[in-house]
């Protein structure tokens, strides 16, 4: 199973910085998209990630647009509250994507419109937008885990 993160233009380097915590954990590579909203020098991405950073793949990508020409026909499930699909019901494949949006707006409509069969959602309370971007990965990534017995980690 190769599991990959992927983060379109990320905002907030803390939670760039859990979430590849969460990748070195879960042996998944991790793909930044520009623009981002801080540098990957930042102390406070360093801080969040600590000494993950030499445990992990990181592939940066200069736009979104980048990042889906070189991945048409994969296995690509976008993240958003504007679907009814749920992330549990979906199937997954031995190499799959798992693409969240920026902090602040999500990812672009456009991108969700053309892509609406492969959006899915994390349940949550009636008139809650969303979760903070670093639990919905590890929530996602984790599934992914066991569904496959947590093959390669330690139990």
């Amino acid at each position: 199973m190769a599991l990959n993160i992927v983060l379109f233009e990320p905002e907030i380097p803390q939670n760039t910085g859990n979430i590849a915590r969460t990748c070195a954990c879960t042996n998944a590579h991790l793909h930044l998209v520009e623009p981002m909203g801080f540098h990957l020098t930042e102390r406070r991405l360093a801080r969040a990630a600590m000494s993950y950073w030499n445990d992990i793949e990181i592939t940066q990508w200069s736009c979104t647009q980048e990042f889906l020409d070189a991945h048409k026909g994969a296995d690509l499930h976008f993240f958003t509250g504007r679907t009814h699909n749920i992330y549990s019901d979906a199937v997954y494949k031995d190499e799959t994507f798992l693409i969240f949006g920026r902090e602040s707006r999500g990812i672009d409509p456009e991108i969700l419109k053309a892509h609406a069969d492969q959006c899915v959602r994390i349940p949550m309370a009636e008139g809650e937008d969303s979760l903070n971007v670093s639990n919905t990965v590890a929530i996602a990534a984790y599934e992914i885990m066991r569904r496959n017995g947590f093959r390669n980690l330690v139990s």
